[in-house]
């Protein structure tokens, strides 16, 4: 074989060097979508976070007020010209005095579902499920309807059953478990609300998770239904995007990774550093993915589970559209809303308080 000369060995380095830093500006910045502020919202709604669409198009946004808790927590509606109505005020916990709605969703039967989280002041079981009783448009009540979770955070509604991530089953263990708890909307009465086991022993538990980083011991976080009815479940700490099939009776039937973090040099900019809130684009079958650590937002091939982040910026304070810790996306036409909930960890909470917006292709 034939050895190459001086001058093309000089020719192939500077070959390979340039596609090396083509690589790394792609990794970069570069060709990262620019998000825009949809909404700055008004200091009583300071820390938003869980976002789904209703059946006239409206976002219904979880506003749990964390970051300043002199206003009290609510539920807001966002319609299509992105102007904001209240939809309701969250009571109180009776025992802790606190409410903090994450993740929501709207079930079949027309009532809105949602994770009161009171982890963030306790772990001692006090997190519930709520569901605020709707009819012709307008939130009647609030009801209790399931109790007992550490840390009660995501929720997804299917057929006739409401899906909530329990982020925490046991706080001190480790590797961290986690899951899914699964519950027959007929069962979800306010006059008698579920006791769950504790431990993940309750008979609604389908789906145990474990976590293992240490720096954030944070379990099962976002989840979202494809429309072939797989259930799939960010692994926050471990950055594991897990993917779920049933069988007709609903039991777990396999589990696989579907998507990871990749800190390659050749991974073109999908070095994701955290999976919170999520959602599936309804027509391409693509996931969306708020990164609440790494300050941005990425994109799941549905078919392939290849990571791209679509943006990402340093720690800011959310000004001009910027991301300032991204909790939650929501899709609605061809833009993608992204709730910038701007807890103080690992960050600075500031001013302003934003929603930011993202044109999809």
């Amino acid at each position: 074989m034939r050895q190459p000369t001086t001058k093309q060995t000089v020719l192939l380095m500077k070959t390979l060097i340039v596609t090396v830093c083509l690589l790394l500006v792609a990794g970069c910045g570069v060709g990262l979508k620019k998000p825009k502020i949809a909404i700055e919202l008004p200091e009583q709604y300071n820390t938003p976070d869980g976002m789904t669409v209703d059946a006239d198009g409206n976002i219904l946004l979880s506003v749990l007020n964390y970051n300043d808790a002199n206003y009290p927590a609510k539920i807001v509606k966002i319609d299509q010209n992105d102007n904001i109505t209240e939809l309701i005020t969250l009571p109180l916990h009776p025992e802790t005095g606190k409410v903090g709605p994450l993740g929501i969703d709207v079930g079949a039967d027309g009532n809105i579902y949602v994770a009161d989280n009171q982890a963030f002041d306790t772990e001692e079981h006090k997190s519930r499920l709520l569901k605020i009783v709707m009819k012709n448009g307008k939130a009647i009540r609030c009801e209790s309807v399931v109790e007992g979770f550490v840390m009660s955070n995501a929720v997804s509604c299917r057929g006739d059953y409401v899906y909530v991530t329990e982020t925490k089953i046991d706080p001190k263990a480790h590797p961290l478990p986690s899951g899914v708890y699964r519950f027959r909307m007929s069962e979800l009465n306010g006059r008698k609300p579920i006791k769950l086991l504790p431990g993940g022993k309750d008979k609604h538990f389908i789906i145990k998770i474990y976590t293992e980083n240490k720096e954030w011991a944070v379990g099962a976080n976002g989840m979202a239904f494809d429309a072939e009815g797989n259930l799939f479940v960010c692994n926050f700490g471990d950055v594991k995007l897990l993917k779920y099939t049933f069988d007709i009776n609903g039991g777990v039937t396999s589990t696989t990774v579907f998507a990871r973090n990749s800190r390659s040099l050749f991974a073109r900019g999908s070095d994701m550093k955290s999976l919170d809130g999520m959602k599936i684009h309804p027509e391409t079958g693509d996931i969306y993915i708020a990164d609440f650590v790494g300050n941005a937002v990425h994109k799941i091939d549905g078919k392939t589970g290849k990571a791209k982040t679509i943006a990402r910026n340093g720690d800011t304070d959310g000004s001009k559209g910027k991301l300032d810790k991204p909790s939650e996306v929501c899709i609605r036409g061809n833009k993608l809303y992204i709730a910038n909930i701007d807890l103080p960890f690992g960050n600075t909470y500031d001013k302003p308080h934003t929603i930011s917006v993202i044109d999809l292709d």
